[in-house]
Parts: C-alpha cells; sequence; structure tokens
C-alpha cells in the first residue's frame, strides 16, 4: 500500500472545501458570541477516564484510546467535546452563575456515522451551564437555529424529544439494567413487536405506555395523545408540558415530536432536540439538556448544550462566492511595495503574480489589478 493513503473515512481537506468550512467555523462562531458565548478550547486528547466518566458505553466505543509515554495512564482522543467543556465549566471557571461556552475544534471518532461519514467531524457546539429552567433550553435551540440561518442551510424543522419519558417508564418498569437497553435498541429501531416481548412481565400500564411510544411521533398534536394514552407519572407529564412550552416559542422552523427518540449520546436527562433540513440526510445538529454531565467532575449543575459536524454542514449548504481579490504584479520597487501593503492593512486580499504564473487560476477571483500609471500605483477594475 502506498505511504500517502490515508485510513478509511480519514481525508485531506482541499482549498475549496477548506474556504468552505472555514467560512462556515466563523459565521458560527460570530453568532454564538452574538449570543454572549465566550470560546475555549479544550485539549484534543486527555486522560481517559476525565473524557469517559458518566458518557455512557457508545462514547467509550468512539473513542480511540492510547497509552501516555510519560505517565502510563491511558489516554484518549477525544470523541465529543461536551465532557470536556463540563470540567471546564467545574474546575477552571467554577463560577457561581450563569455561564456560557463555545467551542470549535476536532473530533475523533473509531467507526464513522454513516456510510459517507468521515471520522475526523470538525466539531461546534455552543453550552450554558447554572439555569434548570426551560428559558435556558430555549436560548440554546434558538442559538442552533440562528446559527445554521447564519449559514444559510435552508427550510428547517425542529424535532423535539425528552428523555424522561422513556427513562420515567424504563424506571417505573422493574426491568434489569441489560433488559432496558434491549428496549433502548427496539425505540431506536421502532419494533413494536420487540417491544411487546421485552415488556411481557411489566406492570400493564408501563408495558403499554412504553409500546405506545413506538406511534407517538408527528405533528404537536402528539403531545396530546401521549397525555391521554402514558402513564400519569409526574416526570412524564413534566417532560409534555415543557415539550409544548418549548414548541410554542419556536419561530420560523417546522416542529416535529418524537417521544420515542434516543439518538446521542446517554448523557441527556432533559428536552432534547434534533434539527433536520431538506439539504441534509442527517440532522445538522443536536442537542438537550444534560443535568448530570458535571457531576463526576464533583460539581453537578444545570446544562443545556448543542454540537454540529461543520464538515457535514458544509456539505449541506451552498459555499459563498470566491473572496475578491486585488493582482498584483512582480516586482521590486519600493513604491510597489508600499502600495501592496497600503492595501493589505485596509483588508483587501492582493495576489502577486510569480513570474511565469500570469494565468493560473486560484481561490480568489480577482476583479482588480494593480497598474501603473505615470509614477503612481493604482487599482483598476479588470
Amino acid at each position: 500500500m502506498s505511504a500517502w493513503v490515508l485510513p478509511d473515512h480519514i481525508a485531506d481537506v482541499l482549498p475549496s472545501e477548506a474556504r468552505h468550512i472555514e467560512e462556515i467555523r466563523r459565521d458560527l462562531l460570530d453568532m454564538a458570541r452574538c449570543y454572549g458565548y465566550e470560546l475555549v478550547m479544550p485539549p484534543l486528547l486527555e486522560h481517559l477516564e476525565s473524557l469517559l466518566s458518566g458518557t455512557g458505553e457508545a462514547l467509550d466505543l468512539q473513542t480511540f484510546k492510547l497509552v501516555d509515554q510519560l505517565s502510563g495512564r491511558m489516554m484518549g482522543l477525544r470523541a465529543d467535546t461536551t465532557p470536556q467543556v463540563a470540567r471546564i465549566d467545574a474546575h477552571l471557571l467554577n463560577r457561581r452563575g450563569v455561564t456560557r461556552l463555545c467551542y470549535c475544534g476536532p473530533v475523533v471518532h473509531t467507526r464513522p456515522g454513516g456510510p459517507h461519514a468521515t471520522r475526523e467531524p470538525l466539531q461546534f457546539g455552543a453550552e450554558i451551564y447554572g439555569h434548570a429552567g426551560v428559558e435556558a433550553d430555549l436560548e440554546i435551540l434558538t442559538l442552533a437555529l440562528d446559527a445554521l440561518r447564519a449559514v444559510n442551510a435552508g427550510a428547517l424543522t425542529v424535532d423535539l424529544a425528552d428523555a424522561r419519558v422513556v427513562n420515567a417508564l424504563l424506571g417505573a418498569s422493574g426491568m434489569p439494567a441489560s433488559q432496558c437497553e434491549l428496549v433502548h435498541v427496539a425505540l431506536a429501531e421502532k419494533d413494536g413487536s420487540a417491544i411487546q416481548a421485552l415488556t411481557a412481565g411489566v406492570p400493564l400500564p408501563i408495558a403499554q405506555g412504553l409500546q405506545q411510544l413506538v406511534d407517538l411521533y408527528g405533528d404537536i398534536s402528539v403531545l396530546d395523545r401521549a397525555l391521554a394514552t402514558l402513564p400519569a407519572l409526574p416526570e412524564v407529564q413534566e417532560a409534555i408540558g415543557g415539550l409544548r412550552w418549548l414548541a410554542g416559542h419556536i419561530e420560523g422552523a417546522r416542529v416535529s415530536i418524537d417521544l420515542s427518540d434516543l439518538r446521542g449520546y446517554a448523557y441527556y436527562t432533559g428536552a432534547r432536540f434534533s434539527i433536520f433540513s431538506r439539504s441534509a440526510n442527517d440532522a445538522l445538529a443536536r442537542g438537550g439538556r444534560y443535568d448530570e454531565v458535571g457531576s463526576v467532575f464533583g460539581r453537578k449543575r444545570p446544562a443545556v448544550g448543542f454540537s454540529l459536524d461543520v464538515k457535514a454542514l458544509a456539505e449541506a449548504v451552498e459555499p459563498k462566492p470566491l473572496h475578491l481579490a486585488v493582482r498584483a504584479p512582480w516586482g521590486e520597487a519600493p513604491s510597489l511595495r508600499e502600495a501592496i501593503a497600503k492595501l493589505r492593512k485596509q483588508g483587501e486580499t492582493v495576489v502577486r503574480v510569480l513570474p511565469g504564473h500570469e494565468n493560473e487560476v486560484d481561490e480568489f477571483q480577482c476583479d482588480r489589478e494593480l497598474v501603473q500609471i505615470a509614477d503612481r500605483w493604482v487599482v483598476k477594475a479588470v
């Protein structure tokens, strides 16, 4: 095998795509800053127990592991940034009030999420700590929608769910953890017959509620059907009420409900959302509440956030037009160097044409050129 062949689902990003991805990254971070979110940059690798504590088996299976040659301890390449940001909030910042943080950096997965997915996503996310109310859920969801609109992701659909619905029913079922895991799989596959078999020995109202979840998806009327058919457990009713409030405050996007949606990592504890667009086959962004994520770092407090893969988003949105630039000739005259430096200081992109390369195509649209008229250098339209 040739030395320059990359591993499966790992790829170089070439200039046109890199420009597109970088422009999206800047738009996303600018939108987060507009909402008051501070940028953090966690390390790509750290001690394994810090990366995986409390995150569940799914993240463990996605994490590359290696031995630290300095300490002999196991380390991991992060597969998700949320646990790291929770650690930063709990240990390094340790603020009393609300903390808003955002990030954008690569994560690495042992397996791709789909047939054409990368194993090195560029993960952007935003998280808010310290507020337990639905207002924080709405802020994060609104930020996610505005971030996607900022990159022209098209018409958006928000799919709402709540981890408390399934968790409350499973908690009341009396089933062992291994059996609950099988129910999770069956719900994800919407396999009603499997759920019926798995809940054969469960109290009838709970068994019927779990079986009903498979069909509780669709428009906002699903919440009325859920109240009428699911057991009247306090957690279930609170979750449905919260989803109704969230759905009523979403503007400019279609809303759907799927009460059996369990996709994503196991740390979600409350309302969850996925945002879809017609231009993509899978969700562009996922998020929700995960109040337990900081407890393993000694500081349990409310937390809600979302994340997305900038590379996948770049495939779903149209790139911006090429950046306009000024073409300048090669020369050693001080007046030419001064004219180029002045243009660059003003924010212009100036591409110098090296000798013998006058007709090459590049990543910039040179709509003007720097020409010498008498003893002055002047920018003229091409």
